[in-house]
């Protein structure tokens, strides 16, 4: 139990660090942890005219973290986007689906356009 507490506490660490990284690179914070019937979404941004969902995936090294990017995590994602696309989005807006991996005494890496719409 106190395993499962530390991982999402160290969950929830990793989404603000995400979070705090793409708004410092120019993007806005729309929403965090949007639960869906189709999945969670960890983070909605916008930036220009483009609306960005992010997933965010915390692991101890960069392979496991791109393994953590699998097919059914993609199918989850794009699930929830379809769901909270008409809630976010606007007229004309492009959307995309970003990630932002978490590794500790490492900077962010932030995967732009990982997934497209099927």
């Amino acid at each position: 139990m106190a395993d499962r507490r530390a991982r999402e506490r160290w969950g929830r660490r990793a989404e603000q660090i995400a979070a705090i990284w793409l708004i410092a690179k120019g993007y806005r914070l729309l929403a965090r942890r949007v639960q869906t019937p189709g999945g969670e979404i960890d983070l909605v941004m916008r930036t220009a005219d483009t609306l960005v969902f992010v997933e965010v995936k915390a692991r101890a090294t960069l392979d496991s973290v791109l393994a953590a990017l699998h097919p059914a995590a993609q199918r989850r994602c794009q699930a929830a986007a379809r769901w909270l696309s008409p809630r976010f989005g606007w007229p004309g807006a492009a959307i995309r689906h970003d990630a932002v991996l978490i590794r500790p005494w490492a900077l962010p890496r932030h995967l732009i356009g990982i997934w497209r719409d099927e």
